[in-house]
């Protein structure tokens, strides 16, 4: 029985058993639970429920929904929002490039470039006698892991919108080049950003 669930892979496809999450701060937060199907269907409802959700399944929601990119909220997924099994087929084709260009385990890879683009520290505002100021924060692991993915999503999507590439391929790109550290990454410069702005606001 025991070896039987060792066998089991993500999507039938890909062996978790053997990522290895570095980071120990990220690693109570990284769930990678093995399973055919990574669809939770709003089901957890704890406190930090997403930490329980498969992590490759908070990858496809945030391509439905990736947020605003600084103050101009710009709609550009209406073709995806709420189609789970379309986002669900893209990051799988995601995955399928990120293993024909790496040759390793895409999964790992993921889980690498989460570690890389997730930012230590931020800037928030702080009002004081009616005088607004920056104040560096450090960042939760929880929000660690949900800027990094969604930087990556929103450099992806910048380069896909509008153009000849596929979601698929740029955010594939996206991945490797943040699991490398490379700053050509759009995730990878944003923490770049993050962090310089955090250090001059100490």
């Amino acid at each position: 029985m025991v070896e039987q669930n060792q066998q089991f892979k993500l999507f039938d496809m890909y062996d978790v058993s053997s990522v290895a999450v570095t980071d120990k701060a990220l690693k109570p937060y990284l769930s990678l639970n093995p399973k055919l199907l990574v669809k939770s269907n709003g089901k957890i409802r704890d406190r930090f429920a997403a930490s329980k959700v498969n992590i490759i399944e908070r990858l496809a929601n945030r391509i439905a929904v990736p947020g605003h990119v600084g103050r101009k909220h710009k709609i550009i997924t209406s073709w995806s929002s709420g189609k789970y099994n379309r986002n669900t087929k893209t990051v799988l084709q995601c995955f399928k490039i990120i293993e024909e260009r790496t040759k390793q385990n895409p999964v790992q890879v993921f889980v690498r470039a989460i570690e890389n683009a997730s930012p230590k520290d931020e800037i928030t505002v702080i009002e004081q006698g009616g005088a607004r100021y920056p104040q560096s924060v450090d960042v939760s692991p929880f929000r660690r892991i949900n800027l990094a993915i969604r930087w990556m999503v929103q450099g992806a999507y910048s380069k896909a919108f509008g153009k000849k590439n596929k979601m698929s391929e740029t955010l594939a790109k996206e991945i490797i080049l943040a699991s490398e550290g490379n700053l050509e990454s759009y995730a990878m410069s944003k923490k770049n950003e993050s962090e310089k702005q955090a250090d001059s606001a100490r």
